[in-house]
């Protein structure tokens, strides 16, 4: 990553209806939204950093914190959740002026772009999700999976602490030589704050499942996966791929929920490819 590009001097604000989003922005051209997954101490620049100068050299990317994470308001999410995100993220694009984007998305963020692209077809290009699972069943896999148990149990007990952010960052990798210093420092940080932890300890929102809607999403889709993904069951791709009219699904071997960082350069030229494919005719 060149030096002139950091997270420092890439941040943003935007104010989406009564909650202030932090994101970061990068380059010029077409928009690209990308949201982070939903593990604890999670934010788009963590999640992307390895994306960022690739995807700036002939796009516009917004690295967007979800309201509750990174430096974005930590707020109450109440009803259906990928509903009450969705809203937000609307306001979000009204109040930066974009109208129509593409959008990656990893895990949880893959799973709001969906939803987004399903409830406002004509505000969404194409969408890239890696290990995005918006249903409640697997036909490979025991539900909830091993790394969402590990997220549910990150602030039970005796909460966070830098041992579980450890366990539970190696659960996200194939190879854990991924794991840094920096990167498990900067995610604990960041899962401790006062506020996440009140979040995290309230009331949780309704999870939704999206199967039903799968036929609705009309904006092309590249599923991402890694074979030894223990976050998202592999099946759940496949089931997306069937059931949307314009998806497609590539499946990294050697990888866990990272692909976007364990095969980053692959990862890039995949996704640049399918961003620049033809929309389907209306």
């Amino acid at each position: 990553m060149t030096a002139t590009i950091s997270e420092a001097t890439t941040s943003k604000y935007a104010q989406a209806g009564n909650v202030k989003i932090h994101y970061n922005e990068i380059g010029s051209g077409e928009p690209i939204v990308c949201f982070h997954g939903g593990g604890p101490g999670a934010s788009s620049w963590s999640n992307f950093r390895e994306n960022v100068e690739a995807f700036s050299r002939e796009h516009r990317v917004l690295l967007v914190d979800l309201p509750q994470y990174g430096k974005s308001d930590k707020i109450t999410i109440t009803g259906p959740r990928l509903t009450s995100y969705t809203k937000i993220m609307f306001d979000f694009l009204d109040a930066v002026g974009l109208e129509k984007v593409d959008f990656v998305g990893n895990s949880f963020g893959g799973q709001v772009a969906m939803k987004m692209a399903i409830d406002r077809p004509e505000r969404v290009k194409h969408v890239v999700i890696i290990g995005s699972t918006p249903v409640n069943f697997s036909l490979f896999c025991p539900m909830p999976l091993e790394g969402i148990k590990m997220i549910q149990a990150y602030y039970k007990g005796e909460g966070p602490s830098l041992e579980k952010m450890r366990t539970l960052i190696k659960t996200l990798v194939y190879d854990s030589s991924f794991l840094t210093e920096e990167v498990l420092k900067e995610r604990f940080e960041a899962s401790n704050d006062p506020e996440v932890i009140r979040c995290a300890n309230g009331p949780q929102p309704e999870r939704e499942d999206l199967t039903a809607q799968f036929p609705k999403m009309k904006a092309p889709l590249l599923a991402v996966w890694g074979m030894d993904d223990r976050f998202g069951a592999l099946d759940v791709g496949l089931l997306m791929t069937r059931a949307m009219p314009n998806a497609q699904m590539h499946i990294f071997s050697k990888c866990g929920h990272w692909a976007q960082v364990e095969h980053a350069e692959e990862f890039n030229e995949l996704v640049l490819s399918f961003l620049k494919r033809p929309l389907p005719k209306a």
